[in-house]
């Protein structure tokens, strides 16, 4: 950063008085007047369009004339001045333009009544800075007669003055604050609503100023332009060179600076290396410099220089004013991930002077978030015994990582509340319904899992209006509430029981502040006043934001700095409305291993590029955190509400909840994001059928939502910052892409070229699609299970086959070798960059041979049974360890009138059945279309050798072995856009991994080290809970 500097300083004299620039008649060229006349219209529109926002053109008027002294004093210091001065005082300079900063602090602090601690070193930084006479008088004693150094010094000492304006804003806002002033007031909202555009207008004023200063600086100092334009070229690229390290070392530094604050490092990282940065520059480059450069004139004629000690003085003085204009940066508190604009005032920094830019450019405050609210909403269901164990264990040990009991913990508080569907049943020679045998082990593992010290009291559950509550308070003071949901009282499934706690908790539980404050006897007359004056809105605006409700699974293992993660990403970017982490499926068994595999690459590569590019489309429902602001947005809580009653909202609403919220959420201009740092664990389906069963329901709705999407493209990014259209034409690829499979699949069976092996590779599936409209989906899947066996076999033959014409060929230069080398490289330096998941490549092995299952049959089973509404898992699993349920008995007539169904709502049902199978139908018409289609005019291009593109096959020498290769058009393009696809998420990848690398190492230096994986045991044994259930 600094060696940029130096280099410049050495070669300034000689380097300036040729720098190359243009020949004054091309001014007047036609493409130089049209090139003016283009500036001037677009510098124009940008005014007009700041007046629009600021609205008022006074004010934007005084904000560029501001800017404008910066870029004037900016650009004579650094071309004009400096280059005329030795290095020893330029670098002095710099510490120099902190002058109008110290002079501002001061009146900050006299207006500030918290912060006027420091207003006694504001004081002596300001006196430091007043140096002129010193440096006039060091510089008129050393050359009493040399009028132009004096001049260049007084161009200086004027320049620093002038860009020491830059930095006014940080101030004016704190005085604002402090201050009655309505038009301070107004300056500052005014700056907040047009920063970017002014920003932009900024840098274009600052290169106008820049070249008119250099234009009027040659003639002024009587240079000739053919002079400068005819610099040597070894001179040029000394010049280029000592540019291009400058830039980028500025670049570097801003950017570490940025990490260095968002990593929490703020003094040690940040304040210390910028403080000691000039002076490093003195002690290394700098002063050997001038001792050589003393002895050498003393070897000469005995004569030293004596100026070295006054301007060293003088340069510790300054440097001691820098130190004491930004004390108060060492009391700054920021927050892990801290936002760039809530660090810096400005976004912008000046690479002539880069540490005085960034300590001056950082916030004199940094304001801290409040406490926030965090409800942890768990849906069950059919869970199994070690599986509600899972999620118990998880929400006591967020208990004790958070104690509610300890007052230190400020960030957070939170609740649980577990909805438990189906949990009643009937129980013969009982007038009420009684828990049934899934719920029962709930509110023993409750009683299990508190800690060998307590003893949990004994619990009653209370009736309610919707079936039974238990209430169970935490070791740590944390409660747990359980909602047991009875089907006959309140609608069941998992998205009805979210509607439950988003109304309970954010419709009547956020909203009930209000009124509580009301019942605690405040004035009312304040209270309507705070009404008339919005700051009641204000109020629940702020509730709001601070409000978070982390999604559970009843199966869902976390710990709790995962749930921290997830917090740092809403509590730093308001606009984020969601975000999820990195699940982790587990089990055992060959199922489970392809999923392991698919999961980690969505997550590694997909997830990644959304949350880069774009938005995570879908924030899975069994770890994510919503803010309750994003959720009771228009049309989000209320819409998700809505009941399904056409076709269409069946398969979009009910089959992926949690993928249609996020649909909402991205519509109404909230941000989804991932944190690739925040492990989850869920149990995945260990069965053939179960996996397909949920696939069938995830396949449907992920299609329908991005189609959804995709068809409001224009209004989404309009509305939707992240959502832009290349994000949306990247999004119509991938769906295209997953359409498309099932007849690319069978073309890459087929290899592509022989008519038989094409046939024999379509036949199978088509006998199968036409079996899935005849048989019952038990018979489905055991067919797909035979067929996912012979596929696999082919799949090792054609993987075999690959490898084997590599050797044969001895080349890897064909475009099928090229590519299958590609993507594994990717997959395996990827697997690479996430070190404790590695193992997980191994996997891939599983994963490429059930491609064909995953991607051809899968898809043809999850198509023909869209009708299907069921949830397909749990259904009929009973409870690991559990007692049989007892058969039921003959129910009586009185029994069965409850059960029984209205016509009409027979008939209603009906119709939804038919509508369903009438829709299935005709999507499955254009899906098979499609890949028929593509199938054909692929198979045709290649029979067809004069549209077909040659590409000859090279040696591994890189020299063409007189063989070529056929490639047809379309086949083609389809690999070049998915490569490219690819290639686009591995480097977005690399990208993200940086920034979760900087949000874990904040987090490790922050929260308190605890123990990563507690032992169960910890949690055992304890008092039996009273199951005593509502009658």
């Amino acid at each position: 950063m600094m060696m940029g500097r130096v280099l410049l300083s050495f070669l300034g004299r000689p380097t300036l008085c040729t720098v190359p620039t243009m020949n004054p008649s091309l001014l007047f060229s036609s493409g130089m007047i049209s090139a003016i006349i283009s500036s001037t219209s677009f510098l124009t529109s940008l005014v007009a369009y700041c007046i629009v926002k600021c609205h008022d053109l006074l004010l934007l008027l005084q904000v560029l004339f501001l800017e404008f002294l910066v870029a004037m004093g900016a650009a004579i210091l650094t071309i004009v001045a400096m280059p005329h001065l030795d290095i020893v005082t330029n670098v002095t300079i710099l510490n120099g333009v902190v002058v109008l900063s110290a002079l501002l602090q001061v009146i900050t602090q006299c207006f500030a009544k918290e912060r006027n601690r420091f207003l006694l070193p504001s004081i002596f930084a300001f006196i430091s800075f007043c140096w002129v006479r010193p440096v006039l008088y060091l510089y008129i004693t050393k050359h009493p007669t040399d009028i132009k150094m004096i001049i260049w010094v007084g161009l200086a000492v004027g320049a620093s003055f002038l860009v020491s304006f830059n930095w006014w804003e940080n101030y004016l806002r704190l005085i604002s604050k402090n201050s009655s002033s309505v038009f301070l007031k107004n300056l500052c909202k005014d700056l907040t609503k047009c920063q970017n555009m002014l920003n932009i207008l900024t840098s274009l004023l600052r290169i106008v100023v820049t070249v008119c200063v250099i234009g009027a600086f040659v003639p002024l100092d009587k240079m000739d332009w053919n002079i400068v334009t005819s610099i040597p070229s070894r001179e040029t690229k000394i010049i280029a060179i000592i540019i291009g390290v400058q830039l980028i070392s500025s670049a570097l530094c801003h950017w570490f600076s940025l990490v260095a604050c968002k990593m929490h490092a703020l003094r040690r990282c940040f304040i210390l290396p910028l403080y000691l940065a000039s002076l490093a520059v003195m002690v290394l480059f700098i002063v050997p410099v001038i001792v050589y450069y003393q002895d050498y004139r003393t070897s000469l004629n005995g004569t030293a220089i004596n100026f070295t000690a006054d301007i060293g003085s003088l340069t510790v003085s300054w440097w001691l004013g820098l130190l004491l204009a930004t004390l108060h940066l060492w009391y700054l508190n920021v927050d892990r991930i801290q936002r760039t604009q809530d660090l810096f005032i400005r976004r912008l920094y000046e690479g002539a002077f880069i540490e005085q830019s960034l300590l001056l450019n950082t916030r004199f405050d940094i304001m801290v978030a409040d406490t926030l609210m965090v409800y942890l909403c768990a849906t069950m269901w059919h869970e199994t015994y070690d599986e509600m164990m899972n999620i118990i264990i998880s929400i006591f040990r967020l208990d004790k990582y958070r104690p509610k009991t300890d007052q230190k913990y400020t960030d957070f508080t939170f609740e649980t509340h577990i909805y438990f569907d189906d949990a009643f049943k009937d129980v013969k020679g009982s007038r009420g319904r009684h828990l049934n045998i899934y719920a029962q082990h709930l509110v023993e593992i409750l009683t299990e899992v508190y800690t060998k010290k307590q003893q949990i009291p004994d619990q009653k559950i209370i009736r309610t209006p919707y079936g039974g509550r238990l209430v169970v308070t935490m070791p740590h003071g944390n409660i747990i509430w359980v909602h047991f949901k009875d089907k006959e009282l309140i609608r069941h499934k998992k998205r009805w029981s979210q509607v439950m706690y988003l109304y309970y908790l954010l419709g009547w539980k956020l909203m009930n502040k209000l009124y509580t404050r009301w019942q605690k006897g405040e004035d009312k007359a304040e209270l309507r006043a705070e009404i008339e004056q919005n700051k009641l809105c204000m109020f629940l605006q702020k509730e709001k934001h601070n409000t978070y409700i982390l999604a559970l699974d009843g199966d869902t293992d976390f710990q709790p700095a995962a749930v921290m993660l997830l917090i740092d990403r809403l509590k730093m970017y308001p606009s984020v409305g969601a975000a999820c982490g990195r699940i982790h499926p587990t089990g055992s068994g060959p199922a489970v291993w392809f999923q392991k595999f698919e999961y980690a690459v969505s997550h590694w590569l997909q997830k990644t590029a959304e949350h880069v590019i774009g938005c995570v489309l879908c924030s899975p429902g069994c770890f994510s955190l919503f803010r309750a602001a994003a959720l009771m947005d228009d049309n989000v809580m209320k819409k998700y509400s809505t009941k399904s009653t056409e076709a269409s909202q069946y398969i979009q609403y009910d089959q992926g909840e949690d993928r249609w919220l996020c649909t909402l959420l991205l519509k109404q201009g909230w941000r989804v994001e991932y944190n690739a740092a925040a492990d989850a664990y869920t149990n995945a389906p260990e069965n053939f059928g179960e996996l397909y069963n949920q696939r069938r329901r995830w396949g449907p709705s992920t299609m329908a939502n991005v189609v959804d999407l995709l068809g409001s493209t224009s209004t989404i990014s309009n509305r939707n910052r992240s959502m832009s259209k290349p994000f949306m034409f990247y999004q119509l690829f991938a769906i295209a892409s997953s359409i498309l499979a099932p007849a690319t699949i069978c073309l890459m069976i087929a290899g592509w070229c022989l008519v038989i092996a094409l046939v024999l590779a379509v036949i199978p599936p088509i006998i199968y699609l036409v079996l899935c409209f005849k048989l019952k989906s038990e018979t489905q899947i055991k067919i797909a299970g035979l067929l996912s066996i012979m596929y696999a076999f082919l799949m090792l033959v054609v993987t075999l086959s690959i490898i084997g014409s590599m050797v044969k060929e001895n080349t890897i230069l064909t475009p099928s070798s090229i590519f299958v080398i590609a993507i594994s490289s990717i997959y395996i330096i990827t697997a690479i960059m996430h070190p404790q998941e590695i193992q997980l490549i191994f996997h891939g092995l599983i994963y490429i041979l059930a491609i064909p299952s995953a991607y051809l049959l899968l898809s043809i089973y999850s198509m023909v049974n869209m009708n299907n509404v069921s949830w397909g898992t749990r259904e009929t699993k009973p409870a690991a360890g559990a007692v049989t349920p007892e058969p039921s008995t003959p129910q009586t007539i009185t029994q069965k009138g409850r059960y029984q169904v209205d016509t009409k709502k027979s008939l209603l049902q009906q119709k939804i059945g038919n509508d369903l199978r009438e829709l299935r139908n005709k999507v499955n018409f254009a899906y098979f279309m499609l890949n028929a289609l593509w199938l054909v005019a692929t198979f045709t291009l290649q029979l067809s050798a004069a549209v077909s593109i040659t590409i000859p096959i090279l040696d591994f020498n890189l020299k063409p072995t007189g063989k070529n290769i056929q490639i047809d058009p379309i086949g083609f393009m389809f690999i070049l856009g998915f490569a490219t696809m690819v290639g686009i998420q591995f480097l977005t990848m690399f990208y993200h991994r940086i920034y979760t690398l900087i949000h874990y190492v904040a987090f490790l230096d922050t929260e308190p080290k605890v123990e990563k994986n507690e032992p169960k045991e910890a949690y055992l044994s304890g008092k039996r809970v009273s199951k005593t259930c509502c009658c």
